[in-house]
């Protein structure tokens, strides 16, 4: 979408920006040369910047941790940590929430690469663990709407005897679009790992949301748990 709409409008100068009501707004921005830069570059890793948030602002330190709270590399998905002067992290009633070296758990999933780009996979609580194997769902998400029959999607995790989580991609087609399972699959298996390929495609005319738009991922689940489709 941001690809179309750069090439659309070549000259506007396009700013993607992430933070939270807990960091007084802005830690990271895609500034327009980035957008310009990566839009017109043959290297993949490059042009993969367009999906990111851009690299943190200069008073801001990140992070990634792992599940056991380790710092991972550069690549690595795992939880952001951030740091800094405009970090709050104080509720009221609750107090601070930072850790006793001051890093704020923000509970979105996120990769770091080698170059400092930050990309946001979504929140950790809509991590699917699929045989002990933690997937953002955003990941999936974002390689599934680029697909020429696909107008939106979610991909969320019911609950699984075997695997304890599946991989469950629920696609909104393009109007008149009549696209296949194995086809969608095939499409996520040729870009991502084996293990990132939905185990099930569902279609909807619509996804559930919110009064904000926010898609109602439980509604999802809830619908597509085994108990959902036991006989009362």
């Amino acid at each position: 979408l941001v690809r179309k709409a750069l090439e659309l409008l070549p000259g506007v100068g396009f700013v993607n920006a992430y933070g939270l009501t807990e960091t007084s707004s802005t830690i990271a921005v895609l500034t327009p040369d980035d957008h310009r830069v990566a839009l017109g570059s043959d290297d993949a890793a490059v042009a993969k910047r367009l999906g990111s948030v851009g690299q943190p602002v200069p008073s801001i330190e990140v992070q990634i941790r792992g599940e056991d709270g380790t710092v991972l590399g550069a690549g690595e998905t795992g939880e952001l940590f951030v740091r800094g002067e405009q970090v709050s992290g104080r509720y009221t009633g609750i107090g601070s929430v930072l850790d006793d070296q001051g890093w704020f758990p923000t509970k979105d999933v996120a990769t770091l690469d080698e170059h400092g780009y930050l990309y946001i996979g979504g929140r950790s609580d809509d991590t699917i663990i699929r045989g002990g194997e933690n997937i953002a769902p955003a990941e999936i998400e974002d390689v599934l709407v680029e697909h020429p029959h696909v107008h939106d999607c979610a991909v969320v995790g019911p609950e699984d005897p075997e695997w304890g989580q599946i991989i469950v991609a629920v696609v909104v087609p393009v109007p008149g679009a009549d696209p296949r399972p194995e086809d969608l699959r095939d499409f996520v298996r040729a870009q991502l790992r084996g293990s990132r390929t939905p185990d099930r495609v569902v279609f909807r005319d619509e996804l559930p949301t919110n009064a904000t738009g926010k898609v109602l991922r439980r509604e999802l689940v809830s619908e597509l748990s085994p108990a959902a489709k036991e006989p009362a």
